[in-house]
Protein backbone atom coordinates (compact mmCIF):
# COMPACT_ATOMS: atom_id res chain seq x y z
CA UNK A 1 0.00 0.00 0.00
CA UNK A 2 1.39 3.43 -0.93
CA UNK A 3 2.38 5.66 1.95
CA UNK A 4 0.70 9.05 2.34
CA UNK A 5 2.96 11.63 0.73
CA UNK A 6 4.97 13.98 2.92
CA UNK A 7 7.22 16.65 1.37
CA UNK A 8 9.16 19.00 3.65
CA UNK A 9 12.76 20.28 3.58
CA UNK A 10 13.63 17.51 6.03
CA UNK A 11 11.50 14.55 4.91
CA UNK A 12 10.12 13.19 1.65
CA UNK A 13 7.98 10.08 1.88
CA UNK A 14 5.32 8.31 -0.14
CA UNK A 15 3.92 8.54 -3.64
CA UNK A 16 4.73 12.08 -4.79
CA UNK A 17 2.08 13.92 -6.81
CA UNK A 18 4.04 16.62 -8.62
CA UNK A 19 0.89 18.30 -9.96
CA UNK A 20 -0.28 18.71 -6.37
CA UNK A 21 3.11 20.09 -5.31
CA UNK A 22 3.03 22.66 -8.13
CA UNK A 23 -0.32 23.94 -6.83
CA UNK A 24 0.57 23.60 -3.15
CA UNK A 25 3.93 25.37 -3.42
CA UNK A 26 2.79 27.89 -6.02
CA UNK A 27 5.58 27.18 -8.53
CA UNK A 28 5.06 27.22 -12.31
CA UNK A 29 5.62 24.45 -14.83
CA UNK A 30 8.48 24.92 -17.29
CA UNK A 31 6.75 25.28 -20.65
CA UNK A 32 7.93 24.92 -24.25
CA UNK A 33 8.54 28.66 -24.63
CA UNK A 34 11.01 28.64 -21.74
CA UNK A 35 12.74 25.54 -23.09
CA UNK A 36 13.12 27.20 -26.51
CA UNK A 37 14.63 30.29 -24.90
CA UNK A 38 17.11 28.26 -22.85
CA UNK A 39 18.10 26.30 -25.95
CA UNK A 40 18.61 29.52 -27.89
CA UNK A 41 20.80 31.02 -25.17
CA UNK A 42 22.70 27.87 -24.20
CA UNK A 43 22.90 26.28 -27.66
CA UNK A 44 21.51 23.01 -26.34
CA UNK A 45 19.11 21.54 -23.76
CA UNK A 46 20.28 19.44 -20.85
CA UNK A 47 18.67 15.99 -20.83
CA UNK A 48 17.12 16.79 -17.44
CA UNK A 49 15.21 19.62 -19.10
CA UNK A 50 14.27 17.51 -22.12
CA UNK A 51 12.86 14.82 -19.84
CA UNK A 52 11.00 17.09 -17.45
CA UNK A 53 13.27 16.18 -14.53
CA UNK A 54 13.73 19.89 -13.94
CA UNK A 55 10.05 20.69 -14.31
CA UNK A 56 9.11 23.79 -12.34
CA UNK A 57 10.36 27.28 -11.59
CA UNK A 58 9.88 30.68 -10.04
CA UNK A 59 10.70 33.72 -12.19
CA UNK A 60 12.79 31.79 -14.73
CA UNK A 61 11.51 34.04 -17.53
CA UNK A 62 12.82 37.07 -15.63
CA UNK A 63 16.28 35.45 -15.32
CA UNK A 64 16.38 34.79 -19.07
CA UNK A 65 15.17 38.34 -19.79
CA UNK A 66 17.93 39.82 -17.61
CA UNK A 67 20.52 37.61 -19.28
CA UNK A 68 19.42 38.87 -22.69
CA UNK A 69 19.88 42.43 -21.40
CA UNK A 70 23.45 41.59 -20.38
CA UNK A 71 22.68 41.38 -16.66
CA UNK A 72 24.18 37.97 -15.88
CA UNK A 73 22.81 35.94 -13.03
CA UNK A 74 24.77 33.90 -10.51
CA UNK A 75 23.89 30.38 -9.33
CA UNK A 76 23.24 29.31 -5.76
CA UNK A 77 22.76 25.77 -4.52
CA UNK A 78 24.08 23.73 -1.60
CA UNK A 79 24.19 20.73 0.65
CA UNK A 80 23.47 20.39 4.38
CA UNK A 81 26.18 17.91 5.44
CA UNK A 82 25.02 15.02 7.60
CA UNK A 83 26.38 11.93 5.85
CA UNK A 84 27.96 10.71 2.66
CA UNK A 85 26.73 11.87 -0.72
CA UNK A 86 24.42 9.58 -2.70
CA UNK A 87 23.39 9.80 -6.34
CA UNK A 88 20.20 11.70 -5.52
CA UNK A 89 22.29 14.57 -4.18
CA UNK A 90 24.23 14.74 -7.43
CA UNK A 91 21.18 15.39 -9.62
CA UNK A 92 20.77 19.16 -9.01
CA UNK A 93 24.56 19.63 -8.85
CA UNK A 94 25.11 18.02 -12.25
CA UNK A 95 22.50 20.31 -13.74
CA UNK A 96 24.04 23.31 -11.95
CA UNK A 97 27.42 22.37 -13.45
CA UNK A 98 25.83 22.44 -16.92
CA UNK A 99 24.33 25.87 -16.23
CA UNK A 100 27.72 27.19 -15.12
CA UNK A 101 29.36 25.81 -18.26
CA UNK A 102 26.84 27.05 -20.85
CA UNK A 103 26.17 30.44 -19.26
CA UNK A 104 29.69 31.05 -17.91
CA UNK A 105 28.40 32.24 -14.53
CA UNK A 106 29.56 32.08 -10.93
CA UNK A 107 28.27 29.54 -8.43
CA UNK A 108 27.89 30.12 -4.71
CA UNK A 109 27.65 26.72 -3.05
CA UNK A 110 26.46 26.79 0.55
CA UNK A 111 27.34 24.18 3.16
CA UNK A 112 24.92 25.05 6.00
CA UNK A 113 26.78 22.95 8.51
CA UNK A 114 24.54 24.07 11.36
CA UNK A 115 21.29 22.76 9.83
CA UNK A 116 21.58 19.06 10.61
CA UNK A 117 23.17 19.87 13.97
CA UNK A 118 20.02 21.82 14.85
CA UNK A 119 17.51 19.38 13.37
CA UNK A 120 19.08 16.02 14.30
CA UNK A 121 19.52 15.26 17.96
CA UNK A 122 22.40 12.83 17.40
CA UNK A 123 24.39 15.14 15.10
CA UNK A 124 27.38 17.03 16.52
CA UNK A 125 29.22 20.00 15.05
CA UNK A 126 32.26 17.75 14.72
CA UNK A 127 30.13 15.42 12.55
CA UNK A 128 28.95 18.20 10.28
CA UNK A 129 32.47 19.61 9.98
CA UNK A 130 33.72 16.18 8.86
CA UNK A 131 30.92 15.68 6.34
CA UNK A 132 31.27 19.21 4.97
CA UNK A 133 34.73 18.34 3.74
CA UNK A 134 33.69 14.87 2.54
CA UNK A 135 30.70 16.26 0.65
CA UNK A 136 32.79 19.05 -0.85
CA UNK A 137 35.04 16.46 -2.51
CA UNK A 138 32.02 15.16 -4.41
CA UNK A 139 31.05 18.65 -5.55
CA UNK A 140 34.59 19.40 -6.75
CA UNK A 141 34.76 16.02 -8.54
CA UNK A 142 31.88 17.08 -10.81
CA UNK A 143 34.21 19.59 -12.44
CA UNK A 144 33.03 23.01 -11.31
CA UNK A 145 35.28 25.91 -12.29
CA UNK A 146 37.35 26.84 -9.19
CA UNK A 147 37.68 30.43 -10.45
CA UNK A 148 33.90 30.80 -10.61
CA UNK A 149 32.83 28.59 -7.68
CA UNK A 150 32.76 29.74 -4.06
CA UNK A 151 32.05 27.47 -1.10
CA UNK A 152 30.23 29.18 1.77
CA UNK A 153 30.37 27.27 5.06
CA UNK A 154 27.96 28.81 7.55
CA UNK A 155 30.02 28.40 10.72
CA UNK A 156 33.23 29.38 8.92
CA UNK A 157 31.76 32.36 7.07
CA UNK A 158 29.49 33.60 9.86
CA UNK A 159 31.38 36.88 9.90
CA UNK A 160 30.24 37.82 6.42
CA UNK A 161 26.85 36.06 6.59
CA UNK A 162 25.44 36.82 10.05
CA UNK A 163 24.66 40.52 9.59
CA UNK A 164 22.82 39.74 6.37
CA UNK A 165 20.93 36.87 8.04
CA UNK A 166 19.82 39.24 10.79
CA UNK A 167 18.29 41.55 8.18
CA UNK A 168 16.31 38.60 6.82
CA UNK A 169 15.34 37.26 10.26
CA UNK A 170 13.97 40.64 11.35
CA UNK A 171 11.45 40.49 8.49
CA UNK A 172 10.21 36.92 9.09
CA UNK A 173 7.66 36.39 11.84
CA UNK A 174 7.44 33.20 13.85
CA UNK A 175 3.91 32.62 12.57
CA UNK A 176 5.23 32.68 8.98
CA UNK A 177 8.00 30.20 9.80
CA UNK A 178 5.57 28.00 11.71
CA UNK A 179 3.14 27.92 8.79
CA UNK A 180 5.88 27.15 6.24
CA UNK A 181 7.81 24.52 8.19
CA UNK A 182 5.31 23.11 10.70
CA UNK A 183 7.36 24.13 13.74
CA UNK A 184 5.97 23.01 17.10
CA UNK A 185 6.49 24.70 20.49
CA UNK A 186 9.27 22.26 21.41
CA UNK A 187 11.37 23.24 18.35
CA UNK A 188 14.74 24.69 19.32
CA UNK A 189 15.16 28.38 18.47
CA UNK A 190 18.25 27.71 16.34
CA UNK A 191 16.13 25.74 13.87
CA UNK A 192 13.64 28.59 13.68
CA UNK A 193 16.41 31.08 12.83
CA UNK A 194 18.14 28.78 10.35
CA UNK A 195 16.08 29.68 7.27
CA UNK A 196 17.48 33.24 7.51
CA UNK A 197 21.00 31.84 7.03
CA UNK A 198 19.87 29.78 4.05
CA UNK A 199 18.56 32.95 2.41
CA UNK A 200 21.88 34.83 2.55
CA UNK A 201 23.71 33.31 -0.46
CA UNK A 202 20.79 34.40 -2.66
CA UNK A 203 21.89 38.03 -2.29
CA UNK A 204 25.37 38.00 -0.68
CA UNK A 205 27.14 38.42 -4.07
CA UNK A 206 25.04 41.56 -4.58
CA UNK A 207 26.15 42.87 -1.18
CA UNK A 208 29.81 42.17 -1.96
CA UNK A 209 29.59 43.70 -5.46
CA UNK A 210 27.64 46.74 -4.30
CA UNK A 211 25.03 46.21 -7.00
CA UNK A 212 21.94 44.07 -7.57
CA UNK A 213 22.70 40.80 -9.38
CA UNK A 214 20.02 38.25 -10.37
CA UNK A 215 20.18 34.88 -8.64
CA UNK A 216 19.02 31.47 -9.93
CA UNK A 217 18.68 28.62 -7.45
CA UNK A 218 18.58 25.04 -8.85
CA UNK A 219 17.22 22.68 -6.21
CA UNK A 220 14.93 19.74 -5.53
CA UNK A 221 11.30 20.71 -4.99
CA UNK A 222 11.33 19.82 -1.27
CA UNK A 223 13.62 22.78 -0.49
CA UNK A 224 11.18 25.31 -1.93
CA UNK A 225 9.64 26.38 1.43
CA UNK A 226 12.94 28.00 2.51
CA UNK A 227 13.06 30.19 -0.56
CA UNK A 228 9.31 30.78 -0.66
CA UNK A 229 9.54 32.36 2.78
CA UNK A 230 12.62 34.44 2.02
CA UNK A 231 11.83 35.69 -1.52
CA UNK A 232 9.59 38.58 -0.49
CA UNK A 233 11.80 39.39 2.48
CA UNK A 234 14.88 39.77 0.29
CA UNK A 235 13.18 42.47 -1.78
CA UNK A 236 12.34 44.35 1.43
CA UNK A 237 16.04 44.65 2.24
CA UNK A 238 16.92 45.99 -1.17
CA UNK A 239 17.79 43.01 -3.36
CA UNK A 240 16.31 41.11 -6.28
CA UNK A 241 13.88 38.34 -5.48
CA UNK A 242 15.82 35.11 -6.29
CA UNK A 243 14.53 32.93 -9.10
CA UNK A 244 14.57 29.15 -8.82
CA UNK A 245 14.29 26.00 -10.90
CA UNK A 246 13.09 22.77 -9.28
CA UNK A 247 13.69 19.11 -10.04
CA UNK A 248 11.89 15.88 -9.33
CA UNK A 249 13.37 13.39 -6.89
CA UNK A 250 15.55 10.45 -7.81
CA UNK A 251 13.46 7.67 -6.24
CA UNK A 252 14.84 5.32 -3.64
CA UNK A 253 15.50 1.80 -4.87
CA UNK A 254 12.20 0.67 -3.38
CA UNK A 255 10.27 3.10 -5.61
CA UNK A 256 8.51 6.38 -4.98
CA UNK A 257 5.31 4.76 -3.71
CA UNK A 258 7.12 3.16 -0.80
CA UNK A 259 10.07 5.28 0.23
CA UNK A 260 9.84 8.62 -1.58
CA UNK A 261 13.14 10.12 -2.68
CA UNK A 262 16.45 8.42 -2.06
CA UNK A 263 17.43 8.83 1.59
CA UNK A 264 20.92 8.90 3.08
CA UNK A 265 19.45 7.55 6.33
CA UNK A 266 18.23 4.36 4.59
CA UNK A 267 21.37 2.83 3.10
CA UNK A 268 19.56 0.04 1.26
CA UNK A 269 17.55 2.58 -0.79
CA UNK A 270 20.60 4.58 -1.88
CA UNK A 271 23.77 4.28 -3.94
CA UNK A 272 26.61 6.37 -2.56
CA UNK A 273 29.42 7.97 -4.51
CA UNK A 274 31.89 5.94 -2.44
CA UNK A 275 30.22 2.55 -3.05
CA UNK A 276 32.33 -0.18 -4.65
CA UNK A 277 31.28 -1.76 -7.96
CA UNK A 278 30.21 -4.92 -6.17
CA UNK A 279 28.16 -2.94 -3.63
CA UNK A 280 26.40 -1.10 -6.45
CA UNK A 281 25.62 -4.37 -8.21
CA UNK A 282 24.25 -6.01 -5.05
CA UNK A 283 22.04 -3.02 -4.19
CA UNK A 284 20.55 -2.74 -7.67
CA UNK A 285 20.01 -6.46 -8.14
CA UNK A 286 18.49 -6.95 -4.69
CA UNK A 287 16.56 -3.76 -3.94
CA UNK A 288 15.65 -2.00 -7.20
CA UNK A 289 11.88 -2.18 -7.60
CA UNK A 290 10.95 -4.04 -10.78
CA UNK A 291 8.28 -3.27 -13.34
CA UNK A 292 8.62 -6.76 -14.74
CA UNK A 293 6.20 -9.69 -14.68
CA UNK A 294 6.21 -12.54 -12.19
CA UNK A 295 7.77 -15.08 -14.59
CA UNK A 296 10.01 -14.92 -17.65
CA UNK A 297 7.25 -16.43 -19.79
CA UNK A 298 4.71 -13.86 -18.65
CA UNK A 299 7.22 -11.04 -19.11
CA UNK A 300 8.02 -12.14 -22.66
CA UNK A 301 4.30 -12.18 -23.41
CA UNK A 302 3.09 -9.02 -21.65
CA UNK A 303 6.26 -6.97 -21.34
CA UNK A 304 7.43 -4.86 -18.41
CA UNK A 305 6.34 -1.46 -17.16
CA UNK A 306 9.32 0.95 -17.35
CA UNK A 307 7.23 3.75 -15.87
CA UNK A 308 7.34 2.12 -12.44
CA UNK A 309 10.62 0.23 -12.83
CA UNK A 310 13.28 1.95 -10.69
CA UNK A 311 16.20 0.85 -12.87
CA UNK A 312 14.60 2.53 -15.88
CA UNK A 313 13.66 5.60 -13.84
CA UNK A 314 17.28 5.99 -12.72
CA UNK A 315 18.46 5.71 -16.33
CA UNK A 316 16.27 8.69 -17.24
CA UNK A 317 18.46 10.69 -14.86
CA UNK A 318 21.85 9.27 -15.80
CA UNK A 319 21.68 8.05 -19.40
CA UNK A 320 22.10 11.15 -21.58
CA UNK A 321 21.53 9.45 -24.95
CA UNK A 322 17.84 9.79 -25.86
CA UNK A 323 17.96 7.12 -28.57
CA UNK A 324 19.59 4.60 -26.27
CA UNK A 325 17.03 5.31 -23.56
CA UNK A 326 14.12 4.92 -25.99
CA UNK A 327 15.43 1.55 -27.18
CA UNK A 328 15.64 0.36 -23.57
CA UNK A 329 12.07 1.57 -22.98
CA UNK A 330 10.75 -0.17 -26.09
CA UNK A 331 12.64 -3.42 -25.49
CA UNK A 332 11.52 -3.64 -21.87
CA UNK A 333 7.91 -2.73 -22.70
CA UNK A 334 7.75 -5.39 -25.39
CA UNK A 335 9.23 -8.12 -23.22
CA UNK A 336 12.35 -8.42 -25.37
CA UNK A 337 14.43 -7.19 -22.42
CA UNK A 338 14.15 -8.89 -19.02
CA UNK A 339 14.31 -7.17 -15.63
CA UNK A 340 17.73 -8.65 -14.89
CA UNK A 341 19.07 -7.30 -18.17
CA UNK A 342 17.69 -3.84 -17.44
CA UNK A 343 19.24 -3.88 -13.98
CA UNK A 344 22.58 -4.88 -15.47
CA UNK A 345 22.46 -1.90 -17.86
CA UNK A 346 21.98 0.39 -14.87
CA UNK A 347 24.76 -1.33 -12.90
CA UNK A 348 27.17 -0.87 -15.80
CA UNK A 349 26.14 2.77 -16.27
CA UNK A 350 26.54 3.66 -12.60
CA UNK A 351 29.81 1.81 -12.13
CA UNK A 352 31.30 3.45 -15.20
CA UNK A 353 30.29 6.86 -13.86
CA UNK A 354 31.46 6.13 -10.31
CA UNK A 355 34.83 4.78 -11.44
CA UNK A 356 35.68 8.18 -12.93
CA UNK A 357 33.96 10.13 -10.18
CA UNK A 358 35.92 8.36 -7.46
CA UNK A 359 39.21 9.13 -9.23
CA UNK A 360 38.26 12.80 -9.44
CA UNK A 361 37.02 12.74 -5.86
CA UNK A 362 40.42 11.57 -4.65
CA UNK A 363 42.16 14.37 -6.55
CA UNK A 364 39.64 16.86 -5.16
CA UNK A 365 41.14 16.49 -1.69
CA UNK A 366 44.09 18.61 -2.80
CA UNK A 367 41.81 21.27 -4.32
CA UNK A 368 39.46 21.84 -1.37
CA UNK A 369 40.98 25.12 -0.18
CA UNK A 370 40.85 26.54 -3.72
CA UNK A 371 37.05 26.53 -3.57
CA UNK A 372 36.59 28.05 -0.11
CA UNK A 373 35.36 31.65 -0.34
CA UNK A 374 38.02 34.08 0.84
CA UNK A 375 36.45 36.98 2.67
CA UNK A 376 37.53 40.44 1.45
Amino acid sequence: MAKEASVTPWEVKGNIDYDRLVKEFGVSRIDENLLKRIKKQAGTLHHMLRRNIFFAHRDLKWILDEYDKGNRFFLYTGRAPSGHVHLGHLVPWMFTKWLQDVYGVELWFQFPDEEKFLFKESMTLADTEHFTRENAYDVIALGFDPKKTHFLIDTKHAGVMYKEALKVAKKITFSTAKAAFGFRPEQNIGAIFYTAMQAVPAFLPSVLAGKKIPCLIPHAIDQDPHFRVSRDVITKIGHYKPASIQCRFLPGLGGMSTDGKMSASEAETAVYTTDSPETVRKKIMKYAFSGGQATVEEHRKKGGNPDVDVSYQWLTFFEEDDRKLKKIYDDYSSGKMLTGELKQILVDKLNSFLKEHQKKREKAKDKYEDFIFKEP
